[in-house]
């Protein structure tokens, strides 16, 4: 049985203002109307397995679930990391758990994915797996080696030694190159791009996980030894795993072992680390602009511009990337857009919400919009999900007014229950118990008005939460 193990856990910079620390790349939509994570999941339809395992931070937890709810998809569980600890010990929490999933005598085949790849031809990349399969049976540790089609700086690459029907023995993994380097792997065709993507039982990985990285395993088994089921969700005790040493698989086991094989796979691959890379794989009109949204070019060209909500017209430009969202705006030399972490560091330093958050913050029971700030005033727009409730919550430091727009809202104010519907409004005072409900069959649309002296997120006290918040 094949286990698609799927690790949604990266929160990367590079791709700001799309990518948030709590919405990162893998839950954006950037080259189709599905989320890469519900693209990584789409791309294993033609391949007989089991439903995925998803890996993922806990603070990304409901959108994941979200994503796979929207998107149709089974899963055999989401475990949640407490904190990010790499690629080896993430997977040795995926292959633990599916070990205890499994019936007696079963040793599942982990297939590895990240939830953040851009893949072309979704048959080639079948195909590759398909060959990957009698090697990993045979207790083999396989590892996706991309054919390279330039001298690519910014990846690791894998030598290839002896050839085995559709794999190779691995030589060496390398570290990313300079570029003379990298043209001599290129012209040698000995050499792959590390594409991040495995295959192999879960008893062999824990095998050579204890070979060489007992520390790793001890600190994952003791992670896992009392896991409490939440929803979805697989949780492992957060002291443990904190303790655990952090490593990625490369360095932990496939540089160590004996049994490491690379599969070529040339299917238009691309991890899409920044914006000049997405641009390279998007579709381009004649002047070479990659264009999303509402956009009008003159005289443009060799530029990627996104815009999300407002029209974006360009004259005269060249070489630029525009990126628009609800809440902030990047242009940037398409040669310089490894430096928009630069960006991202000074919002950090500034302790700024940017980037963080978007202006629209999904949560388990819908989401919110903060349309407006003042000094003592902010204004969102909610939507409810039908059958959803938020917290039972207090707030010390604001009140707050609620109109509902369409649908129906059941709200507790202190003792008080009542239905509000279209075109009515409420009050909720500061230091009141309340809750929120949507009891309809439709999303529940309603505008917020908080006034207060203190607005922030953190001015919540939980007294009762469905989704184990409080």
């Amino acid at each position: 049985m094949i286990l698609p193990v799927i690790m949604a856990g990266g929160s990367g910079s590079r791709l700001w203002p799309l990518s948030r620390q709590l919405f990162p790349k893998q839950f954006l939509s950037l080259n189709g109307e599905h989320s890469m994570l519900q693209t990584t999941v789409q791309r294993l339809s033609g391949i007989s397995h089991a439903p995925a395992m998803v890996i993922c931070n806990e603070e990304y937890r409901f959108i994941a679930a979200e994503h796979l709810r929207l998107g149709g998809f089974d899963h055999s569980g989401i475990i949640l990391e407490p904190v990010g600890r790499n690629t080896a010990p993430a997977i040795a929490l995926a292959a633990l758990q599916a070990l205890k999933n499994a019936e007696q005598g079963e040793d599942p085949i982990l297939l590895v994915l990240a939830a953040d790849h851009l893949i072309e031809n979704n048959q080639a990349f079948q195909s590759s797996v398909q060959n990957a399969i009698p090697f990993a049976q045979s207790g083999q540790l396989v590892t996706f080696g991309i054919v390279p089609t330039a001298p690519e700086t910014g990846y690791g690459y894998i030598k290839a030694d002896a050839s085995e029907d559709d794999a190779f023995v691995v030589n060496k993994f390398v570290e990313k190159p300079d570029l003379c380097t990298a043209q001599g792997y290129l012209e040698s065709g000995n050499y792959y791009w590390n594409s991040g993507m495995f295959m192999f039982k879960a008893s062999r990985y824990i095998e050579e996980l204890k070979k060489h990285r007992s520390d790793i395993l001890r600190a994952c088994e003791k992670s896992m030894a009392a896991t409490a089921p939440d929803m979805d969700f697989i949780r492992v005790d957060k002291t443990e795993f904190e303790a655990c040493p952090d490593d990625s698989i490369d360095y932990a086991v496939m540089e160590n072992t004996d049994s490491a094989m690379v599969v070529p796979m040339d299917a238009g691959w691309s991890d899409v680390g920044s914006w000049s890379a997405l641009w390279e794989v998007s579709n381009k009109d004649a002047n070479q602009n990659a264009t999303k949204g509402d956009v009008i070019t003159v005289d443009s060209s060799n530029s990627y511009i996104h815009g999300e909500n407002k029209l974006i017209a360009t004259v005269g430009i060249d070489n630029l990337v525009i990126v628009e969202t609800k809440d902030a705006v990047l242009v940037a030399a398409k040669d310089k857009v490894q430096d928009v972490k630069s960006v991202v560091m000074q919002l950090k330093e500034a302790n700024r919400v940017e980037h963080k958050l978007h202006r629209e913050v999904y949560r388990p029971w819908g989401k919110y919009d903060s349309i407006d700030f003042g000094k003592r005033d902010q204004v969102k727009r909610i939507t409810v999900k039908p059958g959803e409730k938020l917290s039972i919550q207090m707030h010390h430091h604001r009140s707050e007014h609620w109109i509902v727009v369409s649908g129906t809202a059941k709200v507790t104010i202190g003792e008080k229950t009542i239905l509000v519907t279209e075109d009515e409004s409420t009050y909720i005072p500061l230091g009141t118990i309340h809750a929120l409900e949507n009891p309809g069959k439709i999303p529940l649309e309603m505008i917020e008005v908080q006034t207060g002296s203190y607005l922030g997120e953190d001015d919540i006290v939980r007294f009762e939460d469905r989704y184990g918040r409080s």
